[in-house]
């Protein structure tokens, strides 16, 4: 099966991009193939930015692993949350850059990162679970209300999708930037982040996501009691 995720290292920065040809849909496959990119950057030391392909960052949980049943359904779901919780400890600079949509995993993966850049265009970007008939994940939730502003995260519940612009006044970025712009931007905050000290940054980050990391854990062992009865 032809990988979903490319990761290339080179002079502090490791770039990783996700890229099924089609609208990034994150498997359990798909999620392994990225914790195993972000291994080799932490390896590597290096500072790392994720993308999408053009038009799309990730179109959320792969639909089809639903229709499988119960346990595809919560091997994707642990899945998903143990790379929210590798991206939260993750101990170099995630930058995030979104070219196009972000459905829910997707925008999990950018309300994750440490720094989050989007493209400005006709996209769409938020937690729609409510509007398809699922229910937000608590540990989802609890990321939802580490990163998104308090107007931001009142509106998780009703599931409204938010235009670039919008997406950046409730938290899920920090910069919207022109095609033009994004390019150079991107390539000048990696450097910034190259900058940082090493050992400063992620002692830092590790005690701005104590909480958040805490609080994810234990809703997922909350939900994996729940669905096995426990």
């Amino acid at each position: 099966m032809n990988p979903k995720t490319r990761i290339e290292i080179e002079n502090g920065i490791a770039r990783i991009t996700l890229d099924d040809g089609k609208v990034n849909a994150l498997s359990t496959e798909t999620i392994g193939e990225l914790r195993s990119a972000l291994d080799a950057a932490e390896s590597a030391g290096a500072v790392t930015v994720l993308s999408g392909r053009a038009g799309i960052f990730s179109a959320g949980f792969d639909l089809t692993t639903f229709k499988r049943g119960a346990a595809a359904t919560l091997e994707m779901l642990r899945a998903g949350a143990q790379l929210i919780e590798r991206l939260l400890a993750f101990p170099l600079p995630v930058l995030t850059v979104c070219t196009g949509h972000a459905y829910p995993m997707g925008a999990f993966l950018m309300l994750s990162a440490d720094v989050r850049f989007g493209l400005a265009g006709p996209w769409r970007i938020g937690l729609n679970e409510v509007a398809i008939g699922l229910t937000l994940p608590k540990f989802a939730v609890e990321l939802a209300r580490h990163r998104l502003t308090p107007p931001g995260f009142a509106r998780v519940a009703t599931a409204p999708m938010f235009a670039p612009e919008e997406a950046l006044q409730l938290g899920y970025l920090d910069r919207v930037l022109g095609a033009e712009e994004l390019p150079a931007a991107v390539e000048e905050e990696l450097a910034r982040l190259r900058g940082l000290d090493a050992p400063s940054f992620a002692a830092t980050k590790a005690r701005i996501n104590e909480r958040a990391l805490q609080a994810v854990a234990a809703a997922v062992a909350e939900e994996l009691r729940t669905v096995r009865g426990g």
